[in-house]
């Protein structure tokens, strides 16, 4: 996951989920909600933050639970980032 500052009063979400990652776009549809569920909880912390979330290999192997946690816990991180600015 990356974040940036942005000149908006509000974050925003980008999304960088390859066919290399999961070839299925089910599966690739499957990580996208999750993550946007999971941004959805967070996004009034997160300040005026640009995030994006690069897949990566190995994450389809992960279940939702799993998932969420790592997500917890980039949004936690970057919560605290947003604070210092």
């Amino acid at each position: 996951m990356l974040a940036r500052p942005n000149d908006l009063s509000r974050p925003r979400l980008g999304m960088a989920i390859s066919m290399k990652v999961a070839k299925l776009s089910v599966v690739r549809n499957r990580l996208k909600r999750i993550v946007r569920e999971s941004f959805r909880y967070h996004q009034q912390e997160l300040g005026s933050l640009d995030c994006v979330v690069l897949g990566r290999y190995g994450l389809i192997e992960e279940d939702n639970a799993v998932l969420f946690a790592s997500l917890e816990q980039h949004w936690l991180r970057f919560t605290h980032l947003c604070a210092s600015y």
